[in-house]
């Protein structure tokens, strides 16, 4: 009988839950899709041809057991589809809103490459957690056995957090410590709410609290506290703070007021979500209101920069982009969802400076036409200067979503020995994420660079799986 619920691309299309009307999504920051109902999640999890090699679960970070949890909710057993998922995942309600499927495991569907339409893999892994969480089924992390061993983690984001998840079920005592009042790191202020409804995040922070990890909020290391009290006082230190500082544009007139980084313009609105006040975006610094805004940048920073934007009753809102739209590295769904709600992406297009008003307020930007030529060495065509093309496009406010660089940890730390890369990125085995500092491991985009949160959580698991190893080994030899 199983196997009669499954197979059923050939007569069942592929649907997406119900998406809001463009009009009014505009108009808060909800969640921009609805929920599956059971019937109609168990319908679109029997569209999986159940594949013998399925390359959605090759081509997804972590490997979920994706053809088993769409049988087990296309069968009606929930609770078995929500244990299997997370055992893959320790955020799957939050990958399944923000992963870019499209790029990832719905990308590679093998029903969507015999033209079938993919299943939607996404929504379902949504569906599946809100469901557990609704019906009690996520519960506090109770370790079978306490262990004495203590492990600090430095950032509260998804690679942190994930690691801190998986020490406390076998029982060693966490310490988190993050810079910022509440954890979650970027899942927390730099992604907007109608991608990432923020008590989605709030709940998995306090399942892992009142599972018995320890958080220590609004602790800046190197300010607050030191590197070496961390080490001093945990067997083992991951560092999983994510990359926070903006790359910049070095052109003329680049200091003008309202020209402005896009991860202080997230923060303040997601600040704002949560009801906190923030002069920046009262004063209007920091607030898009009946303003003509300008974002620079093509990746999904720059999207969900844009879609603030409108939310907050811009006058107009336009993207600049330096290649064409098959070219660039963020999500075609969100560029979908931006045109829909009123964004304008204005292609081949690069800013070459900033023209300013009196009193030295930014009244537009300096455009210059792109073309593309031929590819690099990543096989991508690169842009190239199209002459005598230039024009000034108008602007209140200027948006750099240019992606972000790691800051300088062993400077920032006072820390001698911790090696980094060229680009400033931690130096870390691969798969363990040891660095050159015994004891001292990296996670997520501190070594990576700028990349998805499915990737940060994946580094977590493993490190900490590494630190488990490492620890039951120092126990062992002190044993003898």
């Amino acid at each position: 009988m199983a196997s009669q619920k499954m197979l059923k691309f050939v007569t069942v299309n592929r649907d997406m839950p119900e998406k809001r009307p463009p009009q009014l999504r505009r108009e808060d920051f909800g969640e921009i899709y609805g929920e599956f109902a059971r019937e109609k999640a168990a319908e679109q999890s029997g569209r999986c041809s159940q594949c013998g090699v399925p390359y959605c679960q090759t081509h997804c970070p972590l490997h979920n057991n994706i053809p088993d949890w769409l049988r087990l909710t296309a069968e009606g057993r929930l609770q078995e589809a929500y244990e299997v998922s997370q055992e893959t995942n320790t955020f799957p309600e939050i990958c399944g809103r923000i992963c870019p499927q499209d790029r990832l495991c719905e990308g590679n569907c093998v029903i969507e490459k015999s033209g079938h339409g993919t299943v939607t893999i996404g929504a379902v892994e949504k569906y599946i957690t809100d469901t557990a969480f609704d019906e009690g089924w996520v519960k506090p992390i109770q370790p079978a056995q306490e262990r004495a061993e203590s492990v600090g983690i430095i950032g509260a984001g998804p690679g942190g957090l994930a690691a801190a998840d998986r020490l406390r079920r076998a029982g060693v005592q966490v310490t988190v410590y993050d810079r910022y009042d509440r954890g979650g790191g970027l899942m927390t202020y730099g992604i907007p709410g109608f991608k990432l409804e923020k008590d989605i995040v709030m709940k998995r922070m306090d399942q892992l609290e009142a599972g018995g990890v320890t958080f220590r909020l609004n602790c800046n290391v190197g300010t607050d506290i030191t590197f070496a009290e961390i080490r001093e006082a945990h067997d083992a230190v991951m560092i999983a703070t994510g990359v926070y500082k903006s790359r910049d544009l070095l052109m003329p007139g680049a200091g003008a007021d309202g020209i402005i980084r896009a991860i202080d313009y997230l923060t303040a609105s997601n600040r704002v979500g949560f009801g906190d006040t923030v002069a920046e975006h009262e004063s209007g610094e920091l607030n898009a209101s009946g303003k003509k805004v300008v974002v620079i940048g093509g990746g999904d920073t720059a999207m969900d920069c844009v879609r603030t934007a409108i939310r907050q009753d811009a006058a107009s809102v336009k993207c600049l982009y330096r290649r064409d739209r098959a070219n660039m590295p963020g999500s075609q769904r969100e560029v979908a969802n931006a045109e829909e709600e009123g964004v304008e992406f204005v292609w081949l297009s690069a800013p070459k400076g900033f023209a300013a008003a009196e009193g030295d307020a930014v009244s537009g930007v300096m455009v210059q036409k792109m073309r593309l030529g031929a590819p690099d060495a990543t096989g991508r065509q690169m842009p190239e200067l199209i002459e005598g093309s230039d024009y000034i496009e108008d602007a209140d406010l200027v948006i750099k979503a240019l992606g972000f660089e790691p800051e300088e940890l062993p400077r920032l730390w006072g820390v001698e020995g911790l090696e980094v890369t060229r680009w400033g990125t931690i130096k870390a085995e691969f798969g363990s994420g040891q660095t050159s500092l015994p004891g001292v491991y990296a996670v997520g985009d501190i070594v990576r660079g700028a990349s998805l949160v499915v990737w940060a959580i994946r580094d977590g698991r493993d490190s900490a799986d590494a630190i488990l190893a490492q620890l039951s080994q120092a126990a062992t030899v002190a044993a003898e």
